[in-house]
Order: structure tokens, then C-alpha cells, then sequence
């Protein structure tokens, strides 16, 4: 065992604390030393986006200590960078186990801390959480969640007074803050109890109300009531408010999956409470073709993500991916603002560098400025707030299933997508048309992107040099061909450069740091490698093009689009 995992556990087991995790570290060292390695390796690293990680005893995992001493030194930046005023924050959590603990952990020591806390009552989505540090003029907000990983996994997001997760400076600052905490002696766990004050309805009641100002046809919606919708909530918390959001906007069709409906942090009918995942979707595809439903959908644990199916033109149902929903939602704001007589001069939309580049077709064809951020809501958000009072903001998105609708969320939003997506359903059929027709409609218009991702995951306490390795290899000796199209230039978003590959021309690019690294072909694929930053795995995305002359067509294209992917990730060895 080395020096640092022998120095991790017998701080523990001299440490101040509880008998009960003293037992566990002294049954682990008793079963010999893989299970005490991985929970004592490291410190569980408070991340730009916080904490993700295992839950269990341990300095590598999530647990009242980790979770305190996190808490801690985000309370000490706050309070520094507030002196004069009453620092306020808000605290929620998902629907996992131990969240509500580690949501009543964190309010504790905020409050002990002389910080005023907005505590939900009960399990709520991130979005909310998102939405009430706006509406209440907090300075901070943490929410329990470990989004969509499995039911082992526990996590901590920081969040600032925009309603974003945190951003430059401020993500530094406090992970320097954080690090500070060295004892538990140095977190203030109990005393303020009084500075505790738990919200609910009053709050779920106004960001309702704002997510129906976002409607753009309610009249729409009036003569499509009957819409025949089917929702899964995936044991998570959209349960909570989407079936209240979706009757406030005027439907009344709405079929809840009730075999998921139950919240319940074990995810018993599923293997990953994803709904990237077919398999976490299939109980609502199926109960959709009973019903001959119109539209399916489902949401992540904490909500923030939102999957949906619908029927193609022989009526089978599919899956949308995030690409192709974010095509639709990002078109219909488009094209019904537009449409209706809200559009305005400086209307603006944002999505990540990893989400295709029909988005940007689809601005440029219709005169809105669509701006590109690094993969994360905070950098829409950050980037919202650099363009107050100058630009408008409409809608934004990543390819990950993620959607952010209107200014008054600074983070993904579920609970508004379902809303809209329910909404855009109406109106195509309206028009006579299903989403999967509109789709491919889009694609006849504008070109036809087909993208994927596939993860690589290296676990274990070799699993990050690995991952480092590999893009090192790709920085020094970047492919010369792939897929029977040449890299013509490297985007390294690390070095804040991009290469011409014939010429070793090299431009400026003017985004933040980030650990991405983009090859874009002569042919307009373009192929994008980016270690996660909470998980042992790095994405690689891919996208390629053509043209869709006739609908009928498109399996055919599409099936020679999905070839060439298949063949780049064999000259890339990622099989």
C-alpha cells in the first residue's frame, strides 16, 4: 500500500470521525486492499463542476465529510466575496440515496457558517434549483445529484448568483478554497439552525408560471389538447413537475409510465436512469405503441436531460438522439418566432462545439446569431450574461439531451423542454405532419448531419494517465486521413490554437481552456476527442454530412453516413 493511501486511513482512523466508518475502514483492510486502494487513493477532487463520485467511506468518495468539507470552503469564498451583504443560497437534491442527508449536510454547515438557507422540502429538479437562486437573489445554490450515473454514484453542484454552475473566476477560487480544508475541525458543522428556511410550493408555483410565459402557440395547444403524450420520469424527479407543466400549458392527454414513476435512487427497472439509452426507454416505447401515443418522453433523475421518441413513417417508434432533438427544438423557436411576430433583430441561440453544425445552418439561413461555447450549460450561461441588454437570448443547447429555453434558467432544463417539445409536437400536427416528417423535412432543407459518440471508460487509479496518454498521442502525431477525407486542420482547445495541417498556419481561438481536441476533414466531418471531466472516460464525437435530395431517400443515406463513422473509428482503433 502506498504512502498516501496508508497516510488517508489512518487519518480516518485517528480522526474525529464516526465508529460506524472507523468499522467500515477496518472491515475493508480486512478483506485485503483493492476496495481500501480505490477509497483511499486520493482525495475526492472538487472538480469546476464540483463533486462526483462513489458513495461510501473514504477520501475518494461522497460522503457526509467529503460533502462537508466541500461545502465549507464554497461557503468561505462566498463569504469573502460578499462582505458586506447577507449571504443567501438555496439547497435541493435528486431522487438518490442518501441525497436528502447530504442536501440537510449542506444546509447545516452553510447556516453554521452565518449563511441564510432556501432548503426544498422535498426532492426537486436541478432546473429549479437553477430558477429560485434567480428568483430569491441568492448568491450561491448546491444541489445532491449525480445526474444520470448509476445508482452508486452520489455528487455536488456548485452554482453562482446568475443561476449558472460556476464559472471563471469563481470555479478556481472556490476549488482553492476547498483545498484549504484539511481537518474536519476546520468545517463548521451544526449551530444557525435558525438561518434554515424550506421552500416548496410557493416556488414550484412561480417557476411554473414563468415556464408557461415561454409558450409561443398556446392557441396551438388549445386545438391539440387531446395530443396523446406518454412521459417516464425514470424513478427520478420530473415526476415532481412535468405532468403539472404540461397541464398548465393545456394538455390534457398525458399517460404517466407508472412502472417508473416512483422516485427511487436503486433505479429498479433500469440499468442506467439515462434516457440516452434505449434501454432506459423502453417501458415508455412500449407503453407509447400501445397507446398509439404521439410523442414519448423521458427525463434524467435530476431532470435537467430529457430524451423523446416518436413514430417514422412506417409508424415503428424511435429515439431521437440529443442531435436531432436539439435540431427540432432549436428550428421550431426559430422558425415560430419568426413566425409569429416575436423575432427580434438580435435574437441569439448557443450550443456547445460538440453539438452539430446544422444548428448554426438553420441561424445563419434564418438571421440569427448562433454563438459556440465549450461543452457545459455554464458556458451558455456565461455567455448569456456577457450579452445582457445587447443580444437576445431564445434557446440553447448540447448534443447530450440537454436544452436551456428562455433567460430565467442559467442551466439545462427539462421541465421547460418537455413543455415545448409537447408544444412543437401540437403544432406539426397541426400542420399534418409528425416530428420524425419535420425532421427529415430539415434535412432536405438545410443537409443531412448524422452524428454519434462513443465512451471510453479507464477505471481504476491508471484510468486518468491512460486517458491523458491518448490525447497526448493525438496533440503530437494527429491523423493524416480519416474516412477517406483529409484533416485539414486540428483544433486544440487546451493550447487555444487551431493548425492548418498543409501549412502549420496556427489562429487564436478565443475560448476558454479545455482538454478538447477537434479534427475537421476537407469533406466537412469534423471529429471531436474530450476526457469527462467527473468520470475515468474520454467522448469521442462524431459528424458527418450530405445532401438529402428526396425524403424517401434518407435510410439509404443515412445508412452510408453511419458506414463512414464506423470506418473512421476503425482507423482510430476505438473498436
Amino acid at each position: 500500500m502506498n504512502q498516501t493511501i496508508q497516510q488517508n486511513v489512518n487519518n480516518w482512523l485517528k480522526g474525529d470521525f464516526d465508529e460506524a466508518v472507523k468499522a467500515e475502514i477496518r472491515r475493508m483492510q480486512a478483506n485485503g486492499g483493492d476496495e481500501l486502494a480505490e477509497a483511499f487513493y486520493r482525495n475526492l477532487e472538487f472538480g469546476t463542476g464540483g463533486l462526483r463520485g462513489i458513495m461510501g467511506v473514504g477520501t475518494n468518495r461522497i460522503n457526509k465529510y467529503t460533502i462537508g468539507m466541500a461545502t465549507q470552503g464554497y461557503a468561505n469564498y462566498l463569504i469573502q466575496s460578499f462582505p458586506k451583504e447577507q449571504v443567501k443560497v438555496a439547497v435541493a437534491h435528486d431522487c438518490r440515496n442518501n441525497s436528502r442527508f447530504y442536501a440537510e449536510t449542506v444546509a447545516h454547515v452553510f447556516a453554521a457558517n452565518g449563511i441564510k438557507v432556501f432548503l426544498f422540502e422535498d426532492l426537486r429538479p436541478t432546473p429549479e434549483l437553477s430558477f429560485i437562486i434567480r428568483h430569491l437573489g441568492c448568491k450561491g445554490g448546491v444541489v445532491c445529484t449525480a445526474s444520470h450515473n448509476p445508482k452508486e454514484y452520489n455528487g455536488y453542484k456548485a452554482y453562482w448568483e446568475d443561476g449558472g454552475q460556476l464559472v471563471p473566476p469563481h470555479d478556481k477560487a472556490v476549488i482553492a478554497e476547498v483545498e484549504k480544508i484539511k481537518d474536519l475541525s476546520d468545517v463548521k458543522w451544526s449551530g444557525g439552525e435558525e438561518n434554515i428556511e424550506i421552500v416548496g410550493k410557493e416556488i414550484d408555483d412561480a417557476y411554473l408560471d414563468m415556464l408557461k410565459e415561454l409558450s409561443v402557440y398556446p392557441e396551438v395547444i388549445k386545438e391539440q389538447k387531446d395530443l396523446k403524450i406518454v412521459f417516464t420520469s425514470i424513478h427520478g424527479t420530473g415526476i415532481t413537475l412535468v405532468p403539472q407543466v404540461l397541464k398548465k400549458f393545456g394538455f390534457e392527454n398525458v399517460h404517466i409510465v407508472e412502472e417508473q414513476a416512483t422516485p427511487d435512487g436503486n433505479f429498479p427497472t433500469v440499468i442506467y436512469p439515462n434516457p440516452e439509452e434505449s434501454e432506459a426507454m423502453s417501458i415508455g416505447l412500449k407503453k407509447a405503441a400501445e397507446l398509439d401515443a404521439d410523442i414519448l418522453l423521458g427525463t434524467d433523475p435530476d431532470a435537467d436531460r430529457v430524451g423523446i421518441g416518436v413514430k417514422d413513417n412506417e409508424g415503428n417508434w424511435v429515439l431521437m438522439n440529443g442531435n436531432q432533438t436539439a435540431v427540432l427544438a432549436f428550428n421550431y423557436i426559430i422558425e415560430s418566432r419568426k413566425e409569429k411576430g416575436i423575432a427580434q433583430p438580435n435574437d441569439m441561440v448557443i450550443k456547445t462545439i460538440v453539438t452539430t453544425d446544422m444548428i448554426d445552418v438553420i441561424a445563419k439561413a434564418n438571421g440569427v446569431k448562433c454563438y459556440n461555447v465549450l461543452t457545459g450549460f455554464k458556458w451558455i450561461a456565461e455567455k448569456i450574461r456577457e450579452k445582457e441588454g445587447q443580444e437576445n437570448y431564445t434557446i440553447g443547447g448540447e448534443e447530450s439531451y440537454g436544452l436551456m429555453i428562455g433567460s430565467q434558467i442559467r442551466d439545462k432544463d427539462a421541465i421547460s423542454a418537455v413543455a415545448i417539445l409537447c408544444e412543437m409536437a401540437a403544432y406539426e400536427k397541426s400542420k399534418g405532419r409528425s416530428l420524425y416528417q419535420k425532421l427529415l423535412s430539415l434535412y432536405q432543407q438545410y443537409g443531412f448531419y448524422l452524428e454519434d459518440l462513443i465512451s471510453i471508460t479507464k477505471k481504476g487509479m491508471n484510468g486518468q494517465q491512460e486517458i491523458a496518454a491518448m490525447m497526448e498521442g493525438y496533440r503530437k502525431d494527429p491523423p493524416k486521413m480519416l474516412g477517406g477525407s483529409k484533416v485539414i486542420q486540428l483544433l486544440d482547445y487546451e493550447k487555444q490554437v487551431s493548425t492548418e495541417i498543409a501549412t502549420g498556419t496556427t489562429t487564436p481561438i478565443h475560448l476558454p481552456k479545455s482538454n478538447v481536441l477537434q479534427f475537421l476533414l476537407e469533406d466537412g466531418s469534423k471529429i471531436s476527442a474530450r476526457p469527462s471531466g467527473t468520470e475515468p472516460k474520454i467522448k469521442f464525437y462524431f459528424s458527418v454530412k450530405t445532401t438529402l435530395g428526396d425524403t424517401a431517400d434518407f435510410k439509404k443515406a443515412k445508412q452510408i453516413l453511419k458506414q463512414k463513422i464506423n470506418a473512421i473509428i476503425e482507423e482510430m482503433n476505438l473498436n
